[in-house]
Parts: structure tokens; sequence; C-alpha cells
């Protein structure tokens, strides 16, 4: 990595993935973009939707290479957000994001691709570029990516050739729409405004942020970003669970922050699927009413039940914040 520091720092300064300190700790400033800034990317139909209003993202949970469920997913979801977002996983099996983007354009959704470098070298990054541009995926999400778990492909190596920023130029340069990924509440906090602005200069523009905890966190994070002359749209992220399991995801996810309280009360509720509902749809109008937030990602598990029963939930969350925005 070269742009660092990654959103996986824990909270002693240490490497999620080795016993040691994260070496962009030690710095006052992050990286500098080295390069011009990047033009200006062509129209999406998700940029073109944050030009007027408020936008709602969903994250795309599905079952591994299933076609089926792609289009009988998109079609549940499409009609509840203006775009679906659509991981890549250290511990499960993907489509590839350019065969995963034809799928979904041909449901009828928007797609948000991510790619990862974990998995593939520079070549490789460039041609699944190229190929989400021509399959009409709606941008990418540029980011490093997880390193994977312990016992995870154990013998299948790791590449990272390149780290996320870079990612972001590369894509940038080959005419994409571009989205980058940052952490608020992720240690070393006196960075990520600036890092977040290096991000912009490699030819992002937007930025989705992992959960901060609360509201006045990523108030504070927002103005500090804005103050270092951040512009592109800022997406933040509504945590969405129902249940257990889906919530357990989110807790231990690195980088990520949730208050511990909504979660106590929509686990303990009599019917912890319509809590769930309710804290997501009210935390999402808690972050649309921070001045310099331009969206709300619905992100999560949000059931443990299955992916259909979460699209379900995550559809119903996006119509009632459409229709009351």
């Amino acid at each position: 990595m070269v742009f660092g520091p990654c959103g996986g720092v824990r909270a002693d300064l240490s490497c999620e993935m080795a016993p040691h300190r994260c070496p962009f700790t030690e710095r006052s400033a992050p990286p500098g973009w080295p390069e011009p800034d990047q033009a200006a990317a062509p129209a999406s139909a998700l940029l073109d939707a944050l030009r007027s209003r408020p936008v709602v993202v969903t994250d795309l949970t599905l079952p591994a290479y299933d076609a089926e469920a792609v289009a009988r997913i998109t079609a549940v979801l499409a009609g509840s957000c203006d775009a679906l977002l659509v991981g890549e996983h250290q511990n499960r099996p993907d489509f590839p994001p350019t065969l995963m983007a034809s799928l979904i354009r041909q449901a009828g959704g928007t797609g948000w691709l991510t790619l990862t470098c974990r998995d593939r070298n520079r070549l490789v990054l460039e041609q699944e570029l190229i190929g989400l541009r021509t399959a009409g995926a709606d941008g990418v999400l540029c980011v490093t990516g997880d390193g994977r778990a312990e016992g995870v492909r154990p013998g299948v190596p790791q590449v990272f050739d390149l780290d996320g920023t870079r990612l972001a130029g590369l894509a940038a340069s080959l005419g994409l729409p571009v989205a980058v990924p940052e952490a608020p509440a992720a240690p070393p906090r006196w960075l990520r405004p600036a890092r977040l602005l290096q991000k912009q200069r490699a030819g992002a523009q937007l930025a989705f942020l992992n959960h901060a905890g609360s509201a006045a966190e990523l108030a504070g994070f927002v103005r500090a970003s804005r103050d270092a002359g951040v512009t592109i749209a800022l997406i933040a992220g509504v945590a969405v669970y129902t249940d257990p399991r889906s919530a357990h995801v989110l807790q231990n996810f690195p980088g990520l922050h949730l208050d511990p309280e909504p979660v106590a009360r929509v686990l303990a509720a009599a019917d912890p699927v319509a809590a769930g509902i309710e804290a997501a749809v009210t935390e999402a109008h808690q972050l649309l009413a921070i001045d310099g937030i331009d969206g709300v990602n619905l992100s999560g598990l949000a059931s443990g039940r299955g992916e259909y029963q979460a699209a379900e939930v995550k559809a119903k969350i996006g119509s009632r914040i459409r229709s009351q925005l």
C-alpha cells in the first residue's frame, strides 16, 4: 500500500493483518497524490441524481454463483433505491464484477461494482475496468480489499499489486465514474479527511462512508473533510440489521462503528424485523440532516434468514426513505 492508511487500523494503531503498528499512523499527513487531478468522469445515473437530490443506495447481498437470484433480488430492490452497490468478499465466492454488471443491467438495476486489489494484478484490474465500462456498469467502487482471514484459500497468493487510491486513478483514466470508501471512525482519525482529499484528486466523484457510531461523529468528519477541500458527494452508511447474526456482522467488521443502544433495542423488540426497519429509517434521516451528506447506503446483511428476506427488508427501508425525501 502506498496511499494509506486503510480502514482496518485497530484501536491500538496496529495493522489488522499483522502484529505491528500501521506505519501510516506515524505520519502527520497522508501521502499526496503526485499526478494532476483527473478530469470529470462520464455521466452516470447515480451521479446525475446526486446533482438534484439526496440518493439511496442499497448493498446487493446475493447467494454465490446464482444468476437467477441476481435477477430476482435486483427486481425486488430496483424500485426502492437509486443504485445497487455490489461488494467483493474475501470469504465467499462471487461472480466476476464484469459479469455481475451485465446481469444487474439485464434485470433493470443500476449497478456500482466493487473492484478490489486482493486477487488481481494491474493487468487483470485493467481488464476488469474496461469490461465494466463495456458491460454498462454505472460506476466502480475502488477498494484495496480486505486481506483473507486465516484458513480462507490458504494456498492462493494475495496480490495487492495496487491499492485503492491508485486503482481509483486507473479507473478514472479509463473513463469510468469512480467511488472510493473512507472510514471516518477508524484510527488514525486525524488523517482521514486529508486522505479522502487525495482520493478525490486521483479521480473519485463520490465516497461511501463506513458507519461512524453516531450522527454527531459523522458530522465532525464531514466538516473536517469539507474544510480540507473535499467537494465530492458523500454517501453515509446506514446499518441494516434485524437479528443477532446481521447485527454481529456489522459490529465485528474492521473500521465500522455502531451505536450499541439502537442495536440492543432492536434485538430485544417483540418484532425485531419491524424494529430494525424503523431504526434504519430513523438513522437515515438523521444522517441526511447532516450538512454535506448527499445520500445514504443501506448497508449490511439485513437478515440472517437469507438473501431474499434481506432484500425485502432493504426494499421496505429504501421505499420509506425515498417517500419522505
